[in-house]
């Protein structure tokens, strides 16, 4: 028994040793080269999304060193649900989801803007030929989103509220496009490239953000990610830009097909679908701050009165 005893005790030197000798050969091996944590971002099916698609297939985010899981979502609202549940470290968004999100108590930070574009467009059979033809019609929206803040400020534009149409809630944007060409409603606003593809399917534009000079797309992380992961951000960033200078360079006869694929867009995008002069990373205008406040207080969703100063932090120029 004594000699038993004694060979388990020198055969668990053994592997002690082996072990803390493998342990330090990994710690050798792998220095020097630290792989950084995933940096998970939220995609809409929408133009936004397209530049960070781009960097991720031709691998600007690896040339970058920096290691980032693309997550897509059909809907704000669950797209809102996964970063306020942890699921995400930032997300395409916008002023009103950022909003809210401060509001209830869930700090983020907008780093940049979107470039993106959002239409009124109306069915091809509804004989809607300007604003004020939709007085007391269905207009398909998303509620307390991005979507509803376009609709108001374009019935704003034509000296109408949001009380004199009947908005119809629906908030996922396939749906929404769905519902308008097949013609259970007289109108939708959609994001693009959906409201590029209703128009090319026979629908009418009636009017866009892009005609009101509004831009209330944003970049957003949680507080923590911009605090903790700057150093990464930047080297997303890079990325992104690298990828906002391929999109404007190149013929999208070579990345149409994969966007369309990735982004989960009808197959009518690859001729609809109008690609945006991309912009590099930059901060959002005070204004598309202070106005998507301003409606949502005045709207009584937020009682906050946020400052440009309280929701934008500069990583870029740092």
């Amino acid at each position: 028994m004594k000699k038993i005893f004694a060979l388990i005790c020198v055969l668990v030197m053994a592997f002690a040793v082996t072990g803390c000798g493998g342990t330090e050969k990994k710690s050798d091996a792998g220095a020097g080269k630290t792989e950084s944590k995933e940096i998970v971002i939220g995609l809409m099916p929408d133009t936004d999304s397209i530049p960070f698609l781009i960097a991720e297939k031709n691998g600007y985010f690896k040339e970058e060193g920096v290691n980032v899981k693309l997550q897509p979502f059909k809907s704000a609202m669950d797209r809102d649900a996964a970063m306020q549940s942890g699921n995400l470290d930032g997300a395409v968004s916008d002023m009103l989801a950022v909003a809210f999100a401060k509001a209830g108590g869930f700090d983020v930070k907008v780093t940049s803007f979107t470039d993106g574009s959002y239409r009124l467009v109306a069915g091809k059979d509804a004989n809607i030929n300007a604003v004020s033809a939709l007085n007391g019609k269905d207009v398909a929206v998303s509620k307390n989103t991005i979507i509803e803040y376009v609709t108001d400020m374009i019935l704003d534009a034509s000296k109408m509220t949001g009380d004199d149409i009947n908005k119809v809630s629906i908030p996922q944007i396939p749906t929404r496009l769905e519902m308008l060409q097949n013609g259970k409603l007289t109108a939708a606003t959609l994001p693009e490239p959906m409201g590029s593809i209703a128009v090319h399917n026979g629908c009418r534009l009636v009017m866009s953000s892009d005609d009101l000079g509004i831009n209330p797309g944003v970049m957003m992380f949680t507080a923590k990610t911009v605090a903790e992961r700057g150093d990464d951000l930047k080297k997303m960033y890079r990325a992104y830009n690298k990828a906002v200078k391929y999109l404007n360079s190149t013929s999208r006869d070579e990345y149409i097909d994969f966007v369309v694929e990735k982004s989960g867009f009808p197959a009518a995008a690859k001729e609809a679908l109008v690609i945006p002069k991309y912009r590099e990373a930059a901060l959002p205008a005070e204004k598309d701050v202070s106005d998507t406040i301003a409606w949502l207080n005045k709207k009584g969703l937020i009682n906050e009165t946020y400052k440009y100063g309280d929701i934008v932090v500069d990583i870029l120029s740092k």
